[in-house]
């Protein structure tokens, strides 16, 4: 190896640490929030990048009838509670009208806008715009149906009900984009040489935008009031209950920034490579191995650990290329040892 291909191999590793960094901290922030690994986080960046290959060939993206569907269902779920609780005629009319306007009208409007335009003869940021608008309602959406009426179950049994969205999500991208392949429009087809070096403007896309959501949620949770209060929900969930947050209210936002990092994801790997139906999951198992490289608690941490798969991952592709999705999970069993006996266990017999 030389200094070029080094070069060549670290350019690579920083651009899929760079994703994976955005889906560790994902995870990091739904399991601080809601206690839940949230598993189908690989699922987000499937159909993000699928519904925009779908999008720019000319095809009715099949995930707008996935989330008006989604929508109808929870629509009927809220329609239960309302009518459960025995609100006052008034108050309950106000509460489903706002709820059809969120989960049935704007879903509409975006089936038929996707379903009766001509979207691939837009510009190529307005076609990600849509994409993403279609992806990211799932979040919210998937939460209210399945994690929402089990928020205070034990991690285990929240665990198990991500496996099963897991599943399902996998079996409705097979439905919905098949089994093949598809690629989407780079962003950018410059190239930067510095020496002997060449530098894709698609790498310099994909750093550059994830660097500026990081700071974008380093300054959400630091400046913003909903950041504040998913912070304070994350550090001690019933402390929060007590001072007046909302913590199923804070459990939908954390979903949507989930499923908006996700997406994005897609959206920004989809120009190098081939996404299939089912290929989210292995990305979304690398950002779980830099989660955990953070204990699920540390968001610098955990991008740091996700920079470090992307790094060891490229290297290990050049060394042992057969190996290399070993070598990479390979890696959690060093950083749970070291964990483990950092850790202070605590003895329930011990009084």
């Amino acid at each position: 190896m030389d200094f070029s291909i080094a070069a060549i191999l670290a350019q690579d590793g920083i651009t899929n640490g760079a994703i994976y960094a955005l889906l560790a901290l994902a995870l990091v922030l739904v399991f601080s929030v809601t206690r839940v690994i949230f598993i189908p986080q690989g699922e987000f960046v499937a159909f993000g990048a699928l519904s925009l290959a779908a999008i720019q060939s000319g095809k009715f993206p099949q995930s707008a009838s996935l989330l008006l569907g989604f929508g109808l269902l929870c629509m009927m779920k809220e329609t239960w509670f309302v009518l459960r609780a025995a609100q006052p005629v008034a108050n309950a009319g106000k509460s489903l009208l706002f709820s059809a306007a969120r989960l049935v009208l704007a879903p509409l409007c975006i089936w038929l806008l996707a379903r009766n335009v001509s979207a691939q003869e837009w510009p190529l940021f307005a076609q990600v715009g849509l994409a993403l608008a279609i992806v990211i309602p799932m979040g919210p959406m998937i939460y209210r149906l399945a994690y929402q009426p089990l928020a205070e179950a034990s991690t285990l049994v929240l665990l198990i009900v991500s496996v099963g969205v897991h599943f399902a999500l996998t079996g409705l991208g097979l439905v919905m984009f098949g089994a093949e392949g598809s690629r989407t429009t780079a962003f950018s087809d410059a190239r930067l040489e510095i020496g002997a070096m060449q530098i894709s403007g698609q790498n310099l896309v994909v750093i550059g935008v994830s660097g500026l959501l990081i700071a974008a949620l380093y300054f959400y949770f630091e400046r913003s009031l909903s950041g504040k209060a998913l912070r304070a929900t994350a550090v001690n969930r019933l402390g929060a209950q007590l001072v007046g947050i909302g913590t199923i209210k804070a459990g939908r936002l954390a979903f949507t920034l989930a499923a908006a990092m996700g997406a994005l994801c897609g959206v920004l790997i989809a120009p190098v490579t081939t996404v299939y139906y089912d290929g989210g999951f292995l990305i979304g198992l690398k950002g779980f191995v830099g989660a955990i490289v953070g204990g699920l608690v540390s968001y610098p941490v955990a991008a740091a650990g996700a920079l470090l798969v992307g790094l060891l991952e490229s290297y290990s592709s050049f060394w042992a290329s057969a190996y290399k999705e070993v070598i990479v999970f390979t890696l959690i069993i060093p950083v749970l040892l070291w964990r483990s006996l950092n850790s202070k266990h605590n003895d329930e017999d011990e009084e």
